[in-house]
C-alpha cells in the first residue's frame, strides 16, 4: 500500500502543451507507458536477474558500427524533411527498433554459425539508440533549413537586396569545411552544461522526462520474450511499408522530367485548387509523418492553410497595385511574399513566446514548491528496492565534476576563438556572454522539459536572434543574429535532449558514462554526416526556391526575423504589421483558451504555430497528414490493439522508404540522369 501511495503520489498528470510535429500519436498514450513502467511486470523486465554489465561492455564497437549506420540513414531522411517543409516527426522509436533488429539479428546469425558473441543487453541497446539520435538530431537541430541556410546568397537575394537592413554582402555561401567546423564548436559544450546536476534533476527532482521514460519503457519491453516477438512483427511491418514506399518513390521518379511534372503535381481538386497547392501530392513520407503526429497537430496544418492559401492570399493577391507595386516579382519581400513570411513569423512568435512564459513560470513555481518541502520526508517518499537499485546505478559511473567544469571552459574558450574567425560580424564578447549564461538557460530548458516534454530551445534561440540583430546594428546585425541563434539554441536543445537520454539510462540501469560517451561520439558523427549530407541535396537540388518542392521555409523565416530584429517594423509592407498584431493576439489568446477552457473544449482549440506552417510552404503537405490521420483513425476503428503497436512501425517504414530514395535520386541529379518523362495536367478549354 506505501508503494502504491507513492506511485501515485509520483504520477504525473499530462502535460498540457504539445511540442509541434515533434509529439508522436504515442503520447495521447504516453502516460499509461509511464504507469505501466511502475507496474511489476515492467519493472521485473527493467531488472531482469544477472548483473548489470559494467559501462565500458555497454560500449562496443558493433553498437557503434550500428549507430553510425542508422544514423547516416536517419540524417539523409530528416535532411529531406528540413529542406521541404521544416517539420520533423519525432522517429526516436523506430531508431530504437531498428538498433534492437540490427544488433539482435547480428548476435543470432554469429550464434547460428557456431560463433560465441557477447549477449545484446538493453544497456547497449540505450547506448546505441543515444548515439543513433545524437548523430541525426544533428541534422534536425543544426540549422541546415533555418540559421545556417539562411545565410546564404539566394536567401539574401529572397529577402530582398534593397531592403532595409539586409546589407550587401551579408551572407555566406555554404561549405562542408566551416559548416562542420561550425557544429564541432557549438554541439559538444551542450553535452558537458549539465552533467553535475543530473542528479539533481533525474534522482531528488524526480523530473519526469516522458520521451525519455516512453523510450526506456520501450527498450526494456524489447528484451522480454513478450517483446521480442512483437518487436518481430513491427520489424515485419516496417520492412514491408519501407519496400513499398521506397519502390513507389522510384516509380514516380520517371514521371518527373520537367517542371511541374509527376504525380507530386497531380491536380486532385481540380485545376484551380491545383493553382493555390490544394492538392494530394502522393507523399508517402507526410503520410507517414501524419500517422505520427496527433489528431491535432494534423487538423491545425489543414486549418492554417484553408485560412491562407484559401481564403487570405488570393484576397490580398486582388489587391496587387494598392497594397504593394504590381511591378516588382510575387518572391519580393514588398510583394504578396512579404505578407507571407511575416503573418507565418508572427503566429509562430505568438506561441513560441507564450509557451516560453508558462515554462518559465512553472519551472520557477515547481522549484519554490520544491524548496519548501525539502525539509520535510514523507512516507510515501522513501525510496522502494528498485529506486534504489536505479539510483545506485546512476551515480556509480559519475563523471568527475571537476572535468566537467574544465571540459566546458575549454570547449567554450574554443568556440571564443574560432567563431569570430568564421564570422567577423560575430564578435568575441558575444560569444563569450552566450557561453556564460548557457548554464542557466540550458538548466531551465531540461527543467521545463523534464516537467512537460516541450523542449523551448527553438525559442531561446530566437530571443538571441532578435537581442544580437539589435545590439550588432545595421552593419553586423543579421548574421550576428543568426550565428548568435545557432550557438545558443544549439547548446540549450542538447542540454535537454541529454537529461532525457539520461532518464532512459536511469529506467534501462544504464551508466551515464557510458551514455555520455555515446552521446559526444554519436554528436561527432553528425557533425561530419550532417553537413555531408546537406551539401549533397544542396547540390543535387534547387534548395530555397519558393516555387519548388524544396523550399526550406524556415531560412527566409529566419533571416527575415534578423532583419526585423535591426530594422524593426520598418521593415514591413503596407498593412503588415496591423495583420501581424492580429495573428499574434490570436496565437496568444488560442493558448490561453487551450490552458484555461475545461480539457474537452481545451483540446478543440486549434495550434497556432502548426497552423503558421502551411503560410509559406503551401496546402499540399497538410493534405498528405491529414490523409496519415484519417489511416490511422480507420485502423483504430477496425483493430485497435493492432493498430496501436503497428502504427509507430508502419509509419516509421513510410517515412524511411521515401526519405531514402531522396539518396540514389541525388546522385542522378548530380550525374545530370533527367527522369524521361514529363507527365503533366493542363485544361482543355
Amino acid at each position: 500500500m506505501k508503494q502504491e501511495r507513492r506511485r501515485k503520489h509520483l504520477r504525473p498528470s499530462p502535460p498540457p502543451g504539445l511540442e509541434l510535429a515533434m509529439a508522436p500519436r504515442a503520447r495521447e498514450g504516453r502516460f499509461e507507458e509511464i504507469r505501466e513502467l511502475d507496474g511489476d511486470d515492467e519493472l521485473g523486465a527493467g531488472h531482469a536477474p544477472g548483473r548489470v554489465p559494467p559501462w565500458r561492455e555497454q560500449l562496443t564497437a558493433r553498437g557503434m558500427v550500428a549507430s553510425l549506420a542508422v544514423g547516416a540513414m536517419y540524417s539523409v531522411i530528416v535532411m529531406k524533411l528540413v529542406l521541404t517543409t521544416g517539420l520533423v516527426p519525432t522517429l526516436n522509436v523506430s531508431a530504437a527498433l531498428i538498433a534492437f533488429v540490427v544488433l539482435r539479428g547480428w548476435t543470432k546469425a554469429l550464434a547460428r554459425l557456431g560463433v560465441v558473441a557477447r549477449p545484446f543487453t538493453r544497456q547497449e541497446n540505450t547506448v546505441v539508440q543515444t548515439c543513433a539520435v545524437a548523430c541525426y538530431s544533428i541534422a534536425v537541430g543544426g540549422g541546415f533549413g533555418s540559421y545556417l541556410l539562411a545565410l546564404d546568397k539566394k536567401t539574401y537575394e529572397m529577402a530582398g537586396e534593397d531592403t532595409q537592413g539586409n546589407v550587401p554582402g551579408s551572407y555566406k555561401e555554404p561549405g562542408i569545411a566551416w559548416m562542420t567546423g561550425f557544429l564541432l564548436a557549438v554541439s559538444f559544450v551542450g553535452i558537458l552544461a549539465l552533467v553535475p546536476l543530473r542528479k539533481i534533476m533525474i534522482i531528488d527532482y524526480k523530473l519526469t522526462y516522458p520521451s525519455g521514460t516512453a523510450t526506456a519503457v520501450l527498450i526494456n519491453g524489447f528484451h522480454t520474450p513478450h517483446g521480442d516477438a512483437m518487436a518481430k512483427k513491427q520489424v515485419n511491418g516496417f520492412t514491408k511499408y519501407f519496400g513499398i514506399s521506397f519502390f513507389w518513390s522510384f516509380f514516380q521518379w520517371f514521371f518527373s522530367g520537367g517542371d511541374n511534372c509527376g504525380f507530386s503535381q497531380f491536380p486532385t481538386f481540380g485545376l484551380i485548387a491545383w493553382k493555390n497547392s490544394f492538392l494530394f501530392d502522393f507523399s508517402l513520407t507526410y503520410v507517414g509523418a501524419g500517422m505520427i503526429c496527433s489528431y491535432l497537430v494534423n487538423l491545425s496544418l489543414l486549418l492554417g492553410a484553408i485560412l491562407s492559401w484559401g481564403v487570405m492570399w488570393p484576397l490580398i493577391s486582388d489587391l496587387e497595385g494598392d497594397w504593394y507595386p504590381s511591378n516588382i516579382p510575387e518572391s519580393s519581400m514588398s510583394s504578396l511574399q512579404g505578407y507571407k513570411a511575416f503573418i507565418c513569423i508572427a503566429l509562430i512568435l505568438g506561441d513560441g513566446l507564450y509557451n516560453f512564459a508558462k515554462i518559465i513560470a512553472l519551472t520557477i513555481k515547481n522549484l519554490i514548491e520544491k524548496s519548501k518541502l525539502k525539509n520535510t520526508k514523507k512516507e510515501e517518499d522513501i525510496p522502494v528496492l528498485d529506486d534504489l537499485h536505479r539510483n545506485e546505478v546512476f551515480v556509480r559511473d559519475s563523471l568527475p565534476t571537476w572535468l566537467a567544469y574544465c571540459g566546458y571552459i575549454a570547449l567554450s574558450v574554443l568556440a571564443v576563438i574560432a567563431i569570430p574567425m568564421m564570422f567577423h560580424e560575430m564578435k568575441w564578447y558575444y560569444v563569450v556572454i552566450a557561453y556564460v549564461l548557457a548554464p542557466a538557460l540550458g538548466f531551465c530548458n531540461a527543467y521545463g522539459a523534464g516537467l512537460t516534454d516541450m523542449n523551448m530551445a527553438y525559442n531561446y534561440g530566437k530571443v538571441a536572434l532578435f537581442i544580437l540583430a539589435a545590439w550588432a546594428g545595421k552593419d553586423s546585425g543579421v548574421v550576428a543574429g543568426l550565428v548568435g541563434c545557432g550557438l545558443v539554441k544549439s547548446l540549450v536543445t542538447i542540454s535537454a535532449d541529454l537529461m532525457h537520454d539520461f532518464k532512459t539510462g536511469h529506467l534501462t540501469l544504464t551508466s551515464p558514462r557510458s551514455m555520455l560517451i555515446a552521446q559526444a561520439i554519436g554528436t561527432a558523427m553528425g557533425c561530419v554526416i550532417g553537413p555531408l549530407t546537406f551539401m549533397l541535396f544542396y547540390k543535387a537540388f534547387d534548395i530555397g526556391n519558393p516555387e519548388g518542392p524544396w523550399k526550406a521555409p524556415y531560412a527566409l523565416i529566419y533571416r527575415n526575423m534578423a532583419i526585423l530584429g535591426v530594422e524593426g517594423f520598418s521593415a514591413l509592407p503596407l498593412h503588415c504589421l496591423q495583420l501581424c498584431y492580429g495573428f499574434f493576439g490570436f496565437a496568444v489568446v488560442a493558448n490561453l483558451m487551450r490552458d484555461l477552457f475545461p480539457a474537452k473544449y481545451g483540446r478543440w482549440v486549434p495550434l497556432p504555430m502548426a497552423m503558421g506552417v502551411p503560410f509559406l510552404v503551401g496546402a499540399s503537405f497538410a493534405i498528405d497528414m491529414c490523409v496519415g490521420s484519417l489511416v490511422v483513425f480507420i485502423w483504430h476503428r477496425f483493430d485497435r490493439s493492432k493498430a496501436a503497436q503497428m502504427v509507430p512501425a508502419v509509419a516509421s517504414g513510410l517515412i524511411c522508404g521515401d526519405g531514402l530514395w531522396i539518396f540514389p535520386s541525388a546522385l542522378l541529379a548530380l550525374a545530370k540522369i533527367s527522369p524521361p518523362l514529363c507527365m503533366a495536367f493542363r485544361s482543355t478549354h
